[in-house]
């Protein structure tokens, strides 16, 4: 049990992140979950609201935790720490488009039973993940 404490202890920061990262996605689908509800997704423009409904509904659940849980910070310009996140955010989704536009074009149509765009997509998720993190802990929420 110590070794699960020591564990916990030294990789904290990481192992709170990737929680909060699973918190932010299910705050995510719940959101867009929701906006299906109420919104006709069928139609271009109502799923494209619903979508960045829902990205912005992550992207606030994930600033905030992080904040407070992951890096405990005690910037008091928020507004300015807020806008780094968002920014850094926007800068991975750029990334994970791009991405998701050139990797699918790299991969064979089917690789270990799944289709390319899956492939694509996990890879993607890793990527993004790590981005994330590392542009969290430098630029975003340094002390």
């Amino acid at each position: 049990m110590s070794g699960i404490k020591e564990m916990f202890t030294k990789y904290r920061e990481i192992i709170l992140y990737l929680i909060v990262g699973v918190l932010t996605t299910l705050v995510s689908w719940l959101t867009y979950a929701g906006l299906r509800l109420i919104l006709n997704v069928e139609n271009p423009f109502w799923m494209q609201v619903a979508v960045v409904t829902r990205w912005i509904a992550g992207v606030t659940f994930a600033y905030v935790m992080n904040r407070i849980f992951v890096f405990e910070s005690r910037n008091p310009n928020i507004l300015a720490e807020a806008a780094k996140f968002v920014s850094a955010r926007i800068t991975t989704l750029l990334i994970e488009m791009f991405l998701m536009w050139l990797l699918p074009m790299c991969l064979p149509a089917k690789l270990f039973g799944l289709d390319k765009d899956w492939i694509a997509t996990f890879a993607c998720a890793v990527i993004v993940t790590v981005l994330n993190y590392v542009f969290s802990k430098l630029l975003v929420f340094r002390s």
